[in-house]
């Protein structure tokens, strides 16, 4: 909640480019717009921004405004829904007006991974401007970036080169990624497009970890753990007879077109019976929730360490096992409901890619698609440097 001064500050001031106050609750694309700009920071204060809804210019209440539960849901799903990467850092709550009534904050926190887009675009704010960023702009929010890159993944990869990476690659993202229009307006070298991207680390003219485990020519020759090892064992314990075994790496655009395949074609269904002239299917497990187990086990395990993601198919279960504990806010009390990230921007390239639909809700989407089906729910194991999940197999199955 705002102090009185902090509340004195975001009604009555003119000239502050951290405030945006708004009557409307329906411009979607204008409150993105405002929590890019804030998450960009571009002056540099430091300080969070404020969008608020039900505020007029002059600072008093829209007439007739109420906050409700929906309204508070709509603002609040901004942070997750994969329109602005990477992922904001928001809270969204009521707070009273002196002269009566509520209205809807939006606080806004600078962003540690500039730039953060919107819809591929830049959006900044200076003083009683709202624009996209300038080339120069953008640079020295790429600046910033490099100078307090915290997760490993933003981290620079020494040793790696620009020739090191499939360009070819990058640039199929790119498209993906960024507005066509910024594209065709971008004359830029390629090397600041992939910083833009947080691909390329400017200060020290080498790839980011991140570039090299996406768009890396040779992998494993960096990241000797960054693969999948699947086996298939024909009753329910490792001592049990393999009967298949394979590995699947390859940079990560590589490595999620081949499991992606592999989820496709691996898992069974069959017509159960249910009365009259209907019937429904059912799986042995269902794809898509075993295809959103393991990328969640793709992203967030830790990319320093030289054990795979283990992919384990016993008679009567799955076993998806990852590198690397709960991570930053998460822990075993809260987990999975609340979701921190080791990888951050890998998470943004499986959300472009569309491997991800939405930020922190691939574990409760796989616990409902097991149910749909009739599968008990996943079992979660967690240890100081792995996590388990466990699928147990389908009982008509």
């Amino acid at each position: 909640m705002l102090t009185v001064e902090q509340l004195q500050e975001v009604l009555t001031s003119t000239e502050s480019d951290r405030i945006e106050r708004t009557r409307s609750t329906k411009d979607t694309d204008k409150f993105r717009e405002a929590i890019c700009s804030f998450s960009n920071d571009m002056p540099g204060h430091g300080k969070p921004g404020y969008l608020l809804i039900g505020v007029e210019d002059d600072g008093s209440l829209s007439p007739g405004f109420v906050v409700t539960d929906e309204l508070q849901q709509q603002f609040a799903a901004y942070r997750d829904d994969g329109q602005i990467l990477p992922q904001p850092m928001l809270a969204v709550y009521k707070q009273a007006h002196p002269t009566g009534g509520e209205f809807l904050v939006v606080e806004v926190q600078p962003s540690d991974l500039t730039p953060v887009r919107y819809r591929g675009r830049i959006h900044i704010r200076v003083g009683p401007r709202k624009a996209t960023a300038s080339e120069s702009e953008e640079r020295r929010l790429l600046e910033r970036r490099s100078a307090r890159f915290r997760t490993y993944d933003i981290t620079p990869c020494v040793g790696a080169t620009l020739d090191d990476l499939d360009l070819d690659l990058f640039l199929g993202y790119r498209r993906k990624a960024i507005d066509p229009e910024v594209i065709q307006e971008n004359g830029r070298e390629l090397v600041l497009q992939l910083a833009a991207l947080h691909f390329f680390n400017l200060n020290r003219n080498c790839p980011t970890n991140a570039g090299s485990i996406v768009f890396g020519k040779d992998v494993l020759g960096r990241f000797p753990g960054a693969y999948v090892q699947y086996v298939k064992f024909a009753g329910e314990t490792m001592g049990s007879e393999v009967e298949e075994s394979r590995v699947f790496d390859g940079n990560l655009m590589e490595l999620m077109w081949k499991i992606s395949r592999f989820i496709e074609s691996s898992f069974t269904e069959k017509p159960v019976y249910q009365g009259g002239l209907q019937e429904r299917v059912i799986w042995d497990y269902p794809p898509e929730a075993m295809r959103e187990l393991l990328v969640n086990a793709i992203l967030h395990r830790d990319y320093q360490t030289n054990s795979p993601v283990r992919f384990s198919l016993f008679s009567d279960r799955i076993e998806i096992q990852n590198t690397g504990g709960l991570y930053g806010e998460a822990n075993p009390e809260n987990f999975p409901v609340v979701t921190d990230y080791r990888n951050p921007v890998l998470a943004e390239v499986l959300l472009v890619m569309k491997y991800a639909n939405r930020f922190g809700r691939g574990i409760s989407r796989a616990q409902h698609l097991l149910a749909q089906n009739g599968n008990r729910p996943a079992e979660f194991q967690i240890g100081a440097n792995f996590i388990k999940v466990t699928v147990f197999k389908h009982p008509e199955r």
